[in-house]
């Protein structure tokens, strides 16, 4: 039985861990003609990249800083120049940043954050749009997060870059419509990865977001991928300019 992306081209930043890893295999195991594999981190982009292939899997590793117009365009020409087409992105490279209140944020962590995680996502799209538009479709998904929803104190750069994510989904799937592109969106409650977790002062919010979820628990890595896999799907050939949130529940309250 084929699978829900037999036979495509599929990118994903931030795929050296957590949900980008995720991401990255189910791709492949959905049958992704190729999948290529963009992170910051070496080791963990290459990890990614050796497991799709020892697996049967065509992919390439590119080392990506999604906030450099560069780095963004170089990797969407590699995927290009390895496999011939783009058919479906998941842009997933995010930080979180320092945890501060508004008044206390420091201009360097807003940047990062907002050039990461925003500019990255818009970097993806200028990109991989163009390529998908030769096809004739395509689909993305970009990575916002239940914290672009709704709010959460000390986050301000956080919660600020992935309120934009939702936005700027929104615009390019009313953009790209007609060109038979689908542009949507996860947002992620609180996941079991090691994101988020990178400075002790995250340690309370997350025990504190988990005590409000409404399933108790954190999300598994998978569950989130799985969501964004079907997006990117033919299952999912009528939904474009989704703002999906795969949280548990946690933003229904």
């Amino acid at each position: 039985m084929a699978g829900l992306v037999d036979g495509k081209v599929c990118l994903v930043t931030g795929a050296g861990s957590g949900i980008g890893r995720e991401i990255a295999r189910i791709f492949a195991r959905e049958g992704a003609k190729a999948v290529a594999v963009a992170d910051l981190s070496v080791e963990g982009g290459e990890e990614t990249c050796r497991e799709l292939t020892d697996n049967g899997s065509e992919a390439i590793f590119v080392q990506t800083d999604v906030s450099k117009r560069a780095d963004v365009e170089a990797f969407v020409r590699a995927a290009v120049e390895s496999f011939g087409r783009v058919d479906c992105a998941a842009n997933n490279a995010g930080i979180a940043g320092a945890m501060a209140s508004t008044v206390d944020t420091t201009e360097e962590t807003w940047d990062r954050v907002l050039g990461v995680n925003l500019k990255g996502v818009w970097l993806g799209m200028k990109y991989q749009i163009p390529e998908m538009v030769k096809n004739g479709s395509g689909a993305i998904v970009n990575t916002a997060s239940a914290v672009g929803l709704v709010g959460l104190p000390f986050t301000p750069a956080y919660a600020a870059s992935k309120a934009g994510v939702a936005n700027l989904t929104r615009v390019a799937a009313l953009e790209w419509a007609r060109s038979g592109i689908r542009i949507n969106a996860v947002c992620p409650g609180m996941t079991d990865t090691a994101f988020g977790q990178e400075t002790v002062d995250m340690k309370p919010a997350l025990e504190a977001m988990v005590a409000q979820e409404p399933l108790g628990r954190l999300a598994r890595p998978e569950e989130i991928a799985e969501a964004v896999v079907w997006l990117c799907s033919d299952a999912a050939s009528y939904v474009t300019g989704l703002v999906m949130p795969v949280d548990g529940g946690y933003t229904t309250k």
